[in-house]
């Protein structure tokens, strides 16, 4: 099937003169299928790319909204392999890229293959791995360019010119610039630290690179966007989902691209 990837949706977005608009939800909050009408109602509202998160129980870099999210999901029996039938459902109604976001146990405990193989069929454009770093990657390396799926890897304000410059030579699709060192949650004010971040991305020959972590409003979007290539929203969505189920969600979607909503 004819997939879209993140680097198409970021390239019509700088078409457009503007940052591709990233959102996160996590897979099976607060069910399979609201979470498929929550993405397809982003997606309606200005969202380019949906990331999905798969819901694990020791999630390291995840805030207390998105644990509490990933916690319900996996209490009410969420299991990894429904993961496909929520790509396949969002990607069958929307044109949002939409990508995973995981640690990496539960693609080794199904095979990584397997894994690239039914996510690729499901219409997915590529993984985003947290935990993952590219020297510990060759696996999934290899199943990406079997099955042509996008390679997200992460940067962080840490990060070394020398690790950079790795993690970009590795990722396709866009490089995540961690714009803080912690973990997720709506911020009132954006890092300082992200611009640098991104500057550091571009300079390792990074041809896209998006910043996550603590993006709650449109002011956000509109600062960071003067120079990322794209914007990822999670905590925020979560917490509307959460708080006014699907109608909410939608409608912070279109107050965060400046659209109407739909």
């Amino acid at each position: 099937m004819s997939r879209i990837t993140s680097a198409e949706k970021i390239a019509a977005a700088k078409a457009e003169g503007r940052p591709a608009l990233i959102a996160y939800l996590p897979a099976g909050f607060p069910d399979v299928a609201t979470t498929i009408e929550a993405a397809v109602a982003v997606a309606k509202n200005g969202v380019d790319i949906i990331e999905i998160g798969i819901p694990y129980s020791d999630p390291v870099m995840d805030g207390e909204v998105i644990q509490q999210a990933t916690t319900q999901a996996l209490a009410n029996g969420f299991k990894v392999s429904q993961i496909f039938e929520i790509i396949e459902g969002i990607t069958a109604r929307c044109d949002a890229a939409v990508m995973v976001m995981t640690y990496w146990n539960p693609v080794l405990r199904m095979g990584v293959h397997e894994f690239a193989k039914r996510f690729a069929a499901a219409g997915g454009s590529g993984l985003i791995t947290p935990d993952l770093v590219p020297e510990e990657a060759g696996e999934w390396l290899a199943a990406s360019e079997e099955f042509d799926l996008e390679r997200v890897f992460l940067v962080a304000p840490s990060s070394s010119a020398q690790r950079v410059k790795l993690t970009v030579e590795a990722s396709s699709g866009f490089v995540y610039c961690v714009s803080i060192m912690g973990v997720t949650g709506a911020r009132s004010d954006v890092s300082s630290a992200a611009q640098g971040v991104v500057a550091a991305a571009h300079a390792a020959g990074a041809e896209n690179a998006c910043v996550g972590l603590g993006v709650s409003k449109r002011e956000h979007v509109e600062e960071i966007g003067a120079y990322a290539d794209g914007v990822i929203v999670g905590t925020a969505l979560v917490a509307a989902l959460r708080d006014g189920g699907v109608p909410a969600v939608a409608a912070l979607a279109a107050e965060l691209s400046g659209s109407v909503q739909a």
